[in-house]
């Protein structure tokens, strides 16, 4: 089976991009596709409860972002430069992507904050990103959090004047470069809400590295590879998720990320297996489910891997019929736009 980047091509109006977050989280629309009919229905996204049932499990993301944008010079030459932690790979040393790059050959020495933070070029490894090594003094999340800046995707164009609105409201664990954005709609009276109608809430956690958004070069699907990132989940959470399994409810993943973890932890007999790993898992149509049923997610950008993923659950045709009446209804796309809830069988009439 041959499949064409260009077969997850859309037209999206430049203006539904989402520059802001909504003042309140939880107010943005939710567009509801079943997965099985084709079937659309527009609702706001706090109104999800209307189609959780008892005996569901929510699986949710708990990385946290870290303000992984520093902005800085090469010293000796003054020359602004732009660092974006990717992966920390020993307690001070990165994996970066540095921006200009050309310049910043190893050896060349960066200083950030007036030298509250210095760094060294070590070498240059996959793709053009170069190793750093940090030096400060102090406790590195302090000063990461005086000098960074949230690393907002590309087509952001407004500052934030808040780094909590790009991190979810149950974030806990430091490590990753963008939101889980679906989970951004969560707030904690709506997630006290769910929990309170019988819905089991799970938390698991992926580091979202930005070789999720990476575009697709090949115009064949199949030779596009993934970066990995880094899981893990607990043996209480792989439990719960599988007893809810065997029990018939439906298992519900927040953001693609919450679904790749829980599919790459999987056997083939649809039991999630906990513990740790990097997982360079690429989901996309033929791809047969091992644990998801339904899905919350974003809208994404047009040939993108997650559109792919979206894809495998719900048919292409429908997906993309799904996301031509989002635009009509011109409903927000991206980080800090609307929701979709893919299903099967809801009977709320």
């Amino acid at each position: 089976m041959e499949l064409k980047k260009s077969d997850f091509y859309f037209d999206l109006p430049q203006e539904l991009i989402a520059q802001d977050p909504l003042e309140d989280r939880s107010s943005s629309r939710l567009l509801l596709l079943d997965k099985n009919t084709g079937q659309i229905r527009h609702e706001v996204f706090h109104n999800i409860t209307r189609y959780l049932r008892p005996g569901d499990c929510l699986v949710l993301n708990n990385t946290k972002v870290i303000p992984a944008r520093l902005l800085g010079e090469r010293e000796g030459t003054g020359a602004h430069v732009e660092v974006l932690l990717l992966k920390r790979r020993e307690s001070d040393v990165w994996e970066t992507l540095v921006k200009p790059g050309k310049k910043c050959k190893p050896g060349t020495c960066l200083v950030f904050g007036n030298g509250l933070l210095k760094a060294q070029v070590l070498e240059t490894v996959e793709e053009g990103n170069r190793l750093i090594r940090f030096s400060y003094e102090g406790i590195w999340e302090e000063v990461l959090d005086k000098l960074g800046e949230m690393p907002l995707p590309p087509y952001i164009t407004h500052k934030l004047q808040d780094k909590s609105r790009y991190q979810t409201v149950y974030a806990r664990y430091e490590g990753s470069a963008a939101a889980p954005t679906a989970g951004l709609h969560f707030t904690r009276e709506l997630l006290t809400r769910i929990e309170d109608m019988g819905v089991d809430i799970v938390y698991v956690t992926l580091h979202v590295g930005l070789g999720t958004f990476r575009p697709v070069k090949e115009e064949n699907v199949l030779e596009h590879h993934m970066h990995s990132e880094y899981y893990q989940i607990t043996e209480e959470a792989a439990e719960r998720i599988n007893a809810v399994k065997a029990a018939g409810g439906r298992i519900i993943c927040v953001g693609t990320t919450s679904c790749r973890t829980l599919e790459s932890a999987a056997g083939e007999d649809g039991r999630v297996q906990p513990g740790c790993g990097n997982t360079e898992i690429f989901i996309y149509p033929g791809y047969r489910f091992k644990v998801l049923d339904c899905l919350v997610t974003n809208f994404h950008l047009p040939e993108s891997t997650l559109v792919m993923l979206v894809s495998a659950l719900a048919g292409r045709e429908q997906v993309l019929a799904a996301y031509e009446e989002a635009i009509r209804e011109k409903y927000r796309f991206f980080s800090f736009g609307d929701a979709m809830f893919v299903h099967e069988g809801i009977d709320n009439s």
